[in-house]
């Protein structure tokens, strides 16, 4: 049904969006069909759990055709705090805002107070919480019992990863798209195979920056897709090993990619399994040699990880214990 109501005036909405949930999408969302223009602060203090520039680009995100600024000063939070709390984020808002504001919206009681430090009028949204029974301390404390509250573009950051690590044709694909049947969610495959395929398996040295690009896209992409749990087919470590190993070194930048990026879990894949020959596997005779390697990879990180073995559905079982368990260790931020 078209809405008839003209919008008019400039509203604001202050918050901390630790993280963005339902009920500030639709707090938002609320304002931006009331007024003519709208102005979100992201307020973050650097104690704070989640980053504050994380949460700004996660507003950025979400409203794109709103005006979402950040205020990263490290504030009083409180009035509790300082004698002059009002006085102090009045001026603030004042100067970064930069124009009058004619209506504050809220999904708490402090949005009365504030509307009047700023001579403007309070619009309440969903005080008691009926409409997105959710909050913030909820999401952070238990973000898996919430998901469904969870933005797209925040569940990246309360996903468990897991990574299946080691040497050629141990069972790491069809694994990695058992478990995710298994578990109701996505799963990354290895992007180096359909890279190479068309070059009949055969890995250049200018190949293994494209690879790695490929396949951290890949994961980011479907890491959104991904439902509390990413089983990834491979990761950057594997790059960097398989980089060493055919060509004596690997780019600095992947180097330091795979060492910043955390896994919660490793499958190692042993070797007990016989393999078989395809035109992008090289190494069948040092396959106890790669797996010692990717098993010290591994421990010198100090990456968790459990070690696979036996036949297939041995593996698929042991593999399935081990995620469950993963599973039951929910996060928090």
């Amino acid at each position: 049904m078209e809405m008839l109501m003209e919008r008019s005036g400039h509203g604001m909405i202050l918050g901390k969006f630790q993280p963005p949930h339902a009920g500030h999408q639709y707090l938002v969302n609320f304002a931006r069909h009331f007024v003519q223009r709208l102005t979100v602060l992201v307020c973050s203090i650097r104690r704070e759990p989640i980053p504050g520039e994380l949460r700004f680009s996660w507003m950025c995100e979400l409203f794109p055709d709103v005006r979402v600024l950040h205020v990263s000063d490290e504030l009083p939070q409180e009035p509790r705090e300082h004698p002059q709390f009002w006085e102090i984020w009045r001026a603030k808002i004042q100067h970064l805002v930069g124009e009058p504001i004619d209506y504050v919206f809220a999904s708490e009681p402090y949005g009365q107070r504030l509307a009047a430090e700023l001579q403007a009028t309070f619009i309440p949204v969903d005080i008691g919480r009926e409409l997105t029974p959710v909050s913030g301390t909820d999401v952070r404390q238990r973000p898996w019992a919430h998901w469904q509250f969870l933005p797209e573009c925040v569940r990246p950051y309360f996903l468990k990863r897991v990574c299946l690590f080691g040497p050629e044709s141990t069972g790491k694909s069809t694994l990695a798209r058992d478990l995710a049947a298994r578990f109701d969610t996505a799963y990354v495959s290895e992007y180096a195979r359909g890279w190479l395929d068309p070059r009949q398996g055969v890995c250049a040295r200018e190949d293994i920056p494209i690879i790695a690009r490929g396949q951290l896209a890949a994961e980011e992409a479907l890491a959104r897709r991904a439902n509390r749990l990413l089983v990834c087919d491979t990761d950057l470590l594997t790059t960097m090993i398989w980089s060493e190993e055919l060509f004596g070194d690997c780019p600095a930048w992947i180097r330091a990619e795979a060492e910043r990026r955390q896994y919660d879990l490793y499958l190692l894949m042993d070797i007990d399994v016989p393999w078989v020959d395809d035109q992008q596997r090289y190494l069948s005779h040092r396959r106890q040699a790669f797996f010692d390697h990717c098993r010290q990879v591994l421990e010198v990180r100090h990456r968790p990880y459990v070690i696979i073995r036996g036949n297939w559905q041995e593996r698929f079982a042991q593999a399935c214990r081990a995620v469950q368990q993963l599973r039951q260790q929910e996060p928090t931020r």
